[in-house]
């Protein structure tokens, strides 16, 4: 990309489209195109069209999604997988259909089965069967990224797909039903250390293993891959590093100052039991993460405190 280059982020607004134009803006691109939704809803097929007709964008970075937790997804199945396809399928064609000479598709680590060998090769998608309690969701983001392939292997488009594992950071969604794990703990934990409440109660037994990427590291990996890397596999964006939700519990009550007990909540599901990404194909790359988790919780906390806003959605 040139630095004048005409760039439009989808999702913008949301903690990974938010973090792209940061990054971008950080290293001197001027030329970045944005839309809120009540300015173009994605997944009206007609609307997209239009506005890729009037603005030719040269570069795509497709981060719009509709996401959220374990409730969210399993309360919420029809949505996610709607909602997820129309709006990836509406820019994703209209961005072929305009010539776009670039696009960048954001997806999950929940594409890869839910049993998949550890850690988890771009090589293991669709060799086994997904986890059910966001099937919907990685259904949605799987045919986004073979759209993506079949174009290019189809019609010779330069369209590449990189797959984070879980993400957190500023601009993150602290819904006490709807939010991911780390950003409902920030939350919990912050309002429990205000109530003076004696415990706190998760969901699962704390035994399965995760792995988390602060949301600016992958702005800067997405801006690196757009710059240097073609081809139809995807890339796996995280740190390599896992520990089990016990553990993440447990800084994360550090971080805030809760000092009460954490109990655990058995008859709730544990989701997947491991989910750690095998990272060698971005550093192999050239790239490495560079915020450590408890300096990311701590940025992360901030930013909730800083923006209450942020705690009602």
């Amino acid at each position: 990309m040139e630095k004048n280059s005409k760039i439009f982020v989808a999702g913008h607004r949301g903690m990974v489209g938010s973090a792209i134009v940061r990054e971008l803006e950080r290293q001197g691109y001027i030329n970045i195109i944005t839309r809120a939704h009540a300015q173009l809803d994605l997944t009206r097929q007609a609307d997209v069209e239009d506005f890729f007709r009037q603005e030719r964008p040269e570069y795509v970075f497709l981060a719009a999604a509709k996401v959220g937790g374990i409730v969210a997804n399993q309360s919420a199945l029809a949505d996610f997988m709607y909602q997820n396809m129309m709006l990836e399928m509406n820019v994703i064609n209209a961005a072929w259909h305009n010539g776009c000479r670039k696009l960048e598709f954001l997806g999950s680590s929940c594409i890869y089965p839910r049993m998949a060998p550890q850690p988890m090769t771009e090589a293991c998608l669709l060799t086994g069967e997904l986890e059910k309690t966001n099937e919907a969701y990685a259904l949605a983001k799987i045919s986004g990224l073979k759209y993506c392939e079949f174009l290019n292997r189809q019609y010779g488009t330069d369209y590449i797909s990189v797959m984070p594992t879980n993400l957190y950071g500023p601009n993150d969604n602290y819904h006490p039903e709807h939010s991911h794990v780390l950003p409902a703990l920030i939350r919990r934990f912050h309002e429990a250390k205000l109530s003076g409440a004696e415990s706190v109660t998760c969901w699962g037994d704390g035994s399965p293993l995760r792995e988390f990427l602060y949301v600016d590291d992958l702005a800067n990996l997405c801006v690196f891959l757009m710059n240097t890397y073609s081809g139809n596999e995807t890339v796996n964006a995280g740190t390599g590093k896992e520990l089990t939700i016990k553990a993440l519990t447990e800084l994360v009550a550090k971080v805030v100052g809760y000092e009460g007990r954490i109990l655990w909540d058995t008859t709730r599901p544990n989701g997947t039991p491991r989910k750690l990404l095998d990272v060698s194909k971005a550093k192999a790359l050239g790239w490495t993460y560079k915020t450590e988790l408890e300096d990311g919780i701590r940025l992360a906390y901030a930013d909730f405190i800083n923006n209450p806003m942020r705690a009602e959605r």
